[in-house]
């Protein structure tokens, strides 16, 4: 999939941890230790909210898209 998700880039800009992240978003740390590391399938627009809300940013700024990148599942 080409979709890039830099979750861990926001949180290091933010000075934050994932695990309270998740507390305060109110979904479970390996919810989003799954989205972080971007072997997620799909996000909830509610929780995406409630992501960019916490760290004060947008979706652009969490997910983007590189045509060039291919995971291994898709090989």
């Amino acid at each position: 999939m080409a979709i890039i998700v830099d979750l861990d880039v926001m949180l290091a800009r933010r000075k934050r941890k994932l695990g309270d992240l998740a507390e305060a978003v109110g979904i479970t740390i390996q919810n989003l230790s799954i989205l972080k590391t971007g072997k997620a399938k799909a996000i909830r627009f509610s929780t995406l909210d409630a992501i960019c809300r916490e760290l004060d940013c947008t979706p652009g700024d969490i997910l983007r898209w590189d045509p060039d990148t291919v995971h291994a599942e898709e090989d």
